[in-house]
């Protein structure tokens, strides 16, 4: 048998994903290589490890041993890359870091810009995800920590608050809504909508918010930027949803009505996540220290 960290990491996204398709981007893999990756896996361990549905896969019992002991073996991994880095002298080597749309936006690059100019030795990757993923990933060992809203379930990760992120609606000047002061997704969920690019975090939360209401937004044009959004929208042609603080930001350059947002999810905080401190390694816990004593 000659499975790999890779090979082990696939098979944990794909069952957390319960999809070849979801899994395989979890994972930062292209489909098709998703797909004989994990049949070179079966083939080489001698068991199938999922049965096939139309809609998705599930695991098959010897799929749960492999997936049970994958995640050990992955936190294990976690562990060992924090032991060693205790020994180096000082902050050194790359770190990756998952971040939702508004931490990325808003909240991290002013402090980050800090951070590492105080570690000159550390590079910072970044990768945005949805807070749900970025969860999924801290809790199957695949990531170290990330920065996600408080409106998702953590699973029993740590959690510390270290921004606060309210959603708000913003709309034209003449818009009908321009006379309130607050307002529910349920009530704007009828007009043109100003989106982000689809596979945007904030935007794939949002429009997710709003099937569970029963109707999916429909949407004039979807833009590459928070700013681009803004202007669009100070034109007339419809309405969109902007991290409040970027709402405020933005309304100084164009002329538009901002609405907080009164639904649950949509009064969030942005939290570090992470399982355990032992599980972090020195530069990342430094950064996250760092991070925490700015709220």
């Amino acid at each position: 048998m000659r499975l790999d960290l890779s090979d082990l990491k696939l098979v944990v996204c794909i069952a957390d994903a319960g999809s070849i398709t979801h899994g395989a981007r979890h994972a930062s893999l292209a489909v098709g290589s998703a797909s004989e990756r994990l049949k070179s896996i079966e083939d080489d361990t001698g068991v199938t490890l999922f049965f096939r549905h139309p809609r998705g896969v599930s695991l098959t019992e010897a799929g749960e041993v492999l997936v049970r002991h994958a995640r050990e073996i992955l936190s294990q991994h976690e562990r060992l890359k924090a032991e060693l880095g205790a020994y180096a002298k000082g902050f050194r080597g790359k770190i990756t870091l998952y971040a939702n749309t508004s931490a990325m936006a808003e909240f991290l690059p002013g402090r980050l810009a800090k951070w590492l100019s105080a570690h000159p030795d550390v590079a910072i990757e970044l990768e945005e995800r949805t807070s749900a993923d970025i969860i999924n990933r801290v809790s199957n060992g695949t990531a170290e920590a990330g920065l996600v809203s408080d409106a998702v379930d953590a699973r029993g990760l740590i959690v510390k608050p270290i921004a606060d992120d309210r959603l708000a609606l913003i709309v034209p000047p003449s818009h009908p809504f321009a006379d309130r002061e607050t307002l529910s997704l349920s009530e704007a969920i009828a007009e043109p909508f100003i989106g982000l690019y689809p596979g945007n975090a904030l935007q794939d939360h949002i429009s997710e918010h709003a099937k569970c209401l029963g109707r999916p937004l429909t949407y004039r044009i979807r833009m590459s930027s928070f700013e681009g959004v803004g202007e669009i929208v100070s034109s007339g042609i419809g309405v969109g949803v902007l991290p409040l603080a970027l709402a405020e930001r933005f309304g100084k350059k164009f002329p538009f009505h901002i609405l907080p947002l009164t639904d649950p999810w949509a009064r969030r905080r942005i939290c570090i996540c992470y399982k355990t401190a032992d599980s972090l390694s020195p530069a990342m816990k430094g950064l996250l220290d760092f991070l925490s004593i700015q709220y």
